[in-house]
């Protein structure tokens, strides 16, 4: 059977929402530029909803390497780390996926479904630019980065240098969770990290 993009038919698709009306809807997107492939197909199909397959949520591009949405960071104080876990887990049903302490930080990933949320209590330096160190920019109470997973980091590295895209850290090891990370910033200082893979998929090798 031909795809969309080969039968010429560049029209949006959804796919209906399944379950009650607080689930999460699965929805597909083909958006096709100009020439015989599609430039970007976005696929949403969380796999914390019980009526839909379990399956993460992939960007697929033109480009070298994939991407997908992978945790958001958190900064707070060792003094409000354990009582920020307690409030997670009693009113989201959040879990402590993995935790441990490197470079004067204490990590705490949580988990509730396959949202992903890294609390980092530790390091900080309020007043001081938010970019100009990664463990060093941990001001309490502001969100610090997100990161996005990719295939290959260093080809998502070396295209977005090319872009101009500032890079403030790695790449580099992290032995703890077998990735390979590096941060960049966007216009207004947000912090990115890419990583390679996702802690959601080193997490999984390590308890294999």
């Amino acid at each position: 059977m031909d795809s969309p993009a080969a039968s010429g038919d560049t029209r949006p698709r959804q796919v209906r929402s399944i379950g009650p009306s607080f689930a999460m809807s699965a929805v597909m997107r083909l958006i096709v530029a100009p020439g015989a492939n599609p430039k970007v197909v976005v696929v949403f199909l969380p796999n914390s909803s019980p009526w839909l397959p379990a399956r993460r949520p992939m960007i697929l591009t033109d480009m070298t390497f994939m991407f997908s949405h992978d945790h958001v960071g958190i900064t707070v104080t060792q003094e409000d780390l354990d009582a920020t876990i307690a409030w997670y887990s009693r009113n989201l049903g959040f879990t402590v996926e993995q935790r441990f302490d490197a470079h004067g930080t204490t990590f705490v990933f949580l988990t509730a479904g396959d949202v992903r949320i890294e609390l980092l209590a530790g390091a900080s330096n309020p007043g001081g630019a938010p970019t100009d160190n990664i463990l060093t920019s941990m001001d309490p109470s502001r969100l610090h980065h997100f990161c996005l997973a990719v295939t290959d980091l260093d080809a998502a590295v070396s295209r977005l240098l090319e872009l101009d895209v500032p890079l403030i850290g790695g790449p580099m090891e992290i032995p703890d969770t077998g990735q390979r990370i590096a941060f960049v910033t966007d216009n207004v200082g947000t912090i990115i990290e890419l990583s390679a893979p996702g802690t959601w998929i080193s997490g999984r090798k390590a308890q294999a």
